[in-house]
């Protein structure tokens, strides 16, 4: 299990853009092909924007053409929760990071993958590490 990172309000506001405030701390969303990581082939790992925590990896990237950032898997089963997301009128499956519960995207059943999910992630929800 994750140790939980709390930060106040005004703290995460000092911490991130508004940009990431509002995707992170209240669930926005950028517009669709607008995100720096969209089309980033670069190898390396993709972190929280948040608290660094390590969320995705370049070698389960993909592009599903939806506009953002997507993959098949994060780099292990505690680095995100899942949780039911009833808001704009459809049942969807929402994705936060684990350990400072800030908003990441949402989790389809529409993936190439092995167990077949598209993790479809807010670019400003992420910082990317490239491999050395």
């Amino acid at each position: 299990m994750t140790e939980k990172m709390k930060l106040t309000d005004a703290e995460w506001r000092e911490k991130l853009s508004p940009e990431q405030y509002q995707i992170l701390r209240h669930a926005g969303t950028e517009r669709a092909f607008t995100g720096k990581y969209e089309q980033n082939k670069a190898a390396g790992e993709y972190v929280c924007a948040g608290c660094g925590e390590p969320l995705f990896s370049s070698d389960t990237k993909y592009n599903s053409g939806s506009g953002w950032p997507s993959y098949t898997d994060p780099v292990s089963p505690h680095a995100v929760e899942e949780l039911r997301d009833m808001s704009h009128g459809m049942v969807r499956t929402e994705v936060r990071c684990a350990k400072c519960e800030g908003h990441l995207g949402h989790v389809f059943p529409d993936g190439p993958g092995e167990n077949g999910l598209r993790y479809c992630i807010n670019s400003a929800s992420l910082d990317f590490k490239p491999k050395e």
